[in-house]
């Protein structure tokens, strides 16, 4: 018996965000979701710089013990890409990503997974959890100082303990799977089940629908829960490639992936960039005099004042325009040693400051782990000022609990 998958691929940039840093690939052999964050665009580019290196694992030539060494490695070659990338592009510092994969080795599944991006099993008409998150709730679960319903609910659900960060040290769990005929797998971001309550999940896996009608049916109820982050999920059923139910062929990329080249990498604008290139004006066309009869010297010379003065009209409508948009944005960076929340865009416009300081926390850089302190060295963008003040509850509390680890003796990893 030979087995397949039959899958379905969706993401959604969701009702707050205005980009998507959320990635997905399905493929006949390979299934992949990464959850970029960091600062500016540099969420969305390390999501993207996974699904690009482990793309061409989707291939059937491998056995098991050989899978999962191929899929190791080529996390490890990803992380290392992430690196030089923020390494060339400063202001990419501090991005990082979750990855949960699932890739197929005959009859075997390999999973690996670091982050809070999940992977589910439906089997025999039970739904669990196949992957652990690596975040500070969870961590807060394995002491047993909170339950699992108290964590669904925690406000600092999303601060992850574990990533591709570019460190050497940033390594996946890998673990492999027997692939058996009529399991069903979701792998999802968690923009899905961050705000998807466990039950419904499982109700919606369990309905009898396609992959591809349940897939978009759980990113639609991600939405009517207010979608506050990007959500992303894959759907897949192993099934018999020998039977009726042929299994899919064609790859999916979804999310950030999606709209970039993997052989470019393109590096999308950042906002400092788009407010440049909102006060930069158009390249006139040339100055083509027309032979008309009876002009004169003062006549052309009137047009062109006439000219002039639109385009200082349109000019200084762009610039105000420019400056306004910076004024509804926000970032966190450092300040004296302080977590510091800024109005505006992390850049300046000649001598003209585009941002200005809203609130000097009490929360300071050098109690942070370092993946969050880099992060806020570069400075983070965030979507509103209320955004800005959860971070800082969720730095807030990853301070407090890398000083206990410290107090203890334990390092405070990153």
């Amino acid at each position: 018996m030979a087995i397949g998958l039959r899958y379905a691929a969706r993401s959604d940039v969701g009702l707050v965000r205005s980009d998507n840093q959320d990635s997905g690939y399905a493929g006949p052999h390979l299934l992949v979701v990464a959850d970029g964050m960091g600062g500016h665009a540099g969420g969305d580019i390390a999501s993207a710089t996974v699904i690009t290196e482990l793309v061409e694992l989707d291939h059937d030539s491998l056995g098991a013990s050989e899978a999962s060494a191929q899929l190791g490695k080529a996390i490890r070659r990803a992380n290392r890409e992430i690196a030089r990338i923020a390494e060339e592009r400063k202001e990419l510092s501090g991005m990082g990503t979750t990855t949960t994969a699932l890739m197929r080795a005959r009859n075997k599944l390999i999973l690996a997974h670091i982050g809070d991006s999940r992977a589910y099993l439906l089997r025999d008409g039970t739904v669990t959890q196949i992957t652990t998150d690596h975040s500070f709730v969870q961590t807060l679960i394995d002491e047993g100082r909170i339950t699992e319903e108290e964590a669904s609910t925690h406000p600092q659900r999303s601060v992850v303990t574990r990533v591709l960060t570019g460190d050497e040290d940033d390594d996946p769990d890998v673990g492999a799977r027997e692939a058996r005929l009529g399991d069903r797998y979701l792998l999802c971001s968690d923009g899905l089940s961050g705000f998807v309550a466990r039950d419904t999940i499982a109700e919606q896996l369990s309905s009898g629908r396609t992959p591809a009608e349940t897939a978009d049916d759980l990113v639609a109820l991600a939405l009517r829960a207010g979608a506050p982050d990007n959500v992303t999920v894959i759907v897949a059923d192993v099934v018999d490639s020998a039977d009726g139910t042929p299994p899919s062929t064609q790859p999916q990329v979804v999310g950030s992936a999606s709209m970039r080249s993997s052989s470019t990498r393109a590096i999308p604008t950042t906002p400092a960039e788009k407010a440049a290139a909102l006060v930069r004006p158009e390249t006139p066309e040339p100055d083509l005099e027309l032979a008309e009869e009876g002009s004169t010297r003062r006549g052309r010379w009137l047009r062109r004042v006439a000219a002039l003065g639109v385009v200082a009209l349109v000019l200084g409508a762009i610039l105000y325009g420019a400056w306004a948009w910076t004024q509804q944005q926000y970032y966190i960076a450092g300040q004296d040693g302080r977590v510091t929340i800024y109005r505006g865009i992390a850049s300046d416009l000649g001598p003209i400051p585009l941002s200005s300081a809203v609130e000097q926390t009490d929360v300071m850089l050098s109690d942070l782990p370092d993946f969050y302190r880099s992060s806020i060295e570069e400075s983070v963008s965030v979507d509103s000022e209320r955004e800005a003040q959860k971070k800082v509850d969720d730095l807030r509390v990853a301070a407090k609990r890398c000083a206990e680890l410290r107090s203890e003796g334990e390092p405070c990893g990153r």
